[in-house]
């Protein structure tokens, strides 16, 4: 069906004042929230708490005081170094584990595939004192500090992320054809060389999407990082938190320092978003050959 068709179709379901009307409401959901935040951020202090959505007097000073009111730069820095890495690594490994899943026969290989998706219906909150428990175990048996480091939090983000991606990686490689694959093994193509060559660049948007998610899990996440981290390795998010909560018990808020630090740390967001926006538009459905 083409794009005019398609259109035609949906015109037919519904009469063209809903539609507008449903699509003013959805804009309406998204944007008013996201203004009022702005709104907030270019207001003072006393203006947020007294109530006003319309600053009475506009100012950028919560966003120069925001950076000696709470910890950001540390807690931004933290944040991308361990999300990053994570979605690397998260990317790379599930692309490679999918392939041997997808490509080869073994024995438990189905059972494999069974608990990756098994293992998505367990919530992170259960995960929080084993993971804390193993982590402090393995460095008293190992000598080797976990808890309160980067890596420590990088492992843990990426025991999460790790069976997502290669559940999407496992989907995207079925719909890859076998002859591209056949072809370079009869050029004399080794594992490795398809993996490089053909593999990882046919499936870039499915390895941008699981990327993405893997990134945001560890950038949204407060619970893991609030205990698995002490005050140098404190992400965005553990410094949102405790700003906070730091407005509890009759402290003087600061709701537009509050808001100016969730644009900011927002912001790394929408630049990953804007940046692979054409590969999360191509989805999972590219990379086929022509």
């Amino acid at each position: 069906m083409s794009t005019a068709s398609a259109s035609a179709e949906a015109t037919r379901l519904l009469p063209r004042w809903m539609l507008f009307v449903l699509t003013a409401v959805l804009v309406a959901l998204v944007l008013v929230p996201v203004l009022y935040i702005v709104l907030a951020s270019l207001n003072s202090d006393v203006g947020v708490a007294s109530g006003e959505f319309w600053p009475s007097s506009w100012s950028l000073d919560s966003y120069r005081r925001i950076w000696t009111t709470a910890d950001l730069s540390t807690g931004i820095v933290n944040s991308l170094i361990v999300c990053a890495f994570t979605a690397v690594a998260s990317a790379v490994l599930g692309t490679s584990t999918a392939y041997v899943l997808v490509r080869y026969t073994f024995l438990g290989r189905l059972t494999i595939l069974r608990g990756l998706v098994g293992v998505q219906s367990i919530p992170g909150t259960l995960m929080l004192l084993p993971v804390f428990v193993l982590f402090s175990s393995a460095g008293n048996y190992l000598g080797v500090t976990i808890i309160g480091t980067r890596w420590g939090l990088f492992i843990a983000y990426l025991t999460f992320a790790l069976p997502f991606s290669t559940w999407v990686m496992v989907t995207y490689l079925r719909g890859l054809p076998r002859e591209l694959e056949e072809a370079a093994r009869t050029d004399g193509a080794s594992t490795l060389v398809i993996l490089w060559r053909i593999i990882f660049p046919l499936s870039l948007p499915a390895i941008v999407v699981s990327g993405i998610f893997a990134f945001l899990l560890g950038w949204n996440d407060v619970l893991f990082a609030s205990v698995l981290t002490r005050p140098e390795t404190h992400t965005a998010a553990v410094a949102l938190q405790i700003v906070g909560s730091s407005q509890e018990g009759g402290a003087l808020p600061v709701y537009s320092q509050v808001m100016a630090a969730s644009l900011i740390c927002a912001a790394p967001v929408v630049v990953l978003y804007l940046a692979f926006q054409r590969y999360l538009v191509g989805g999972l459905t590219a990379g086929g050959v022509k």
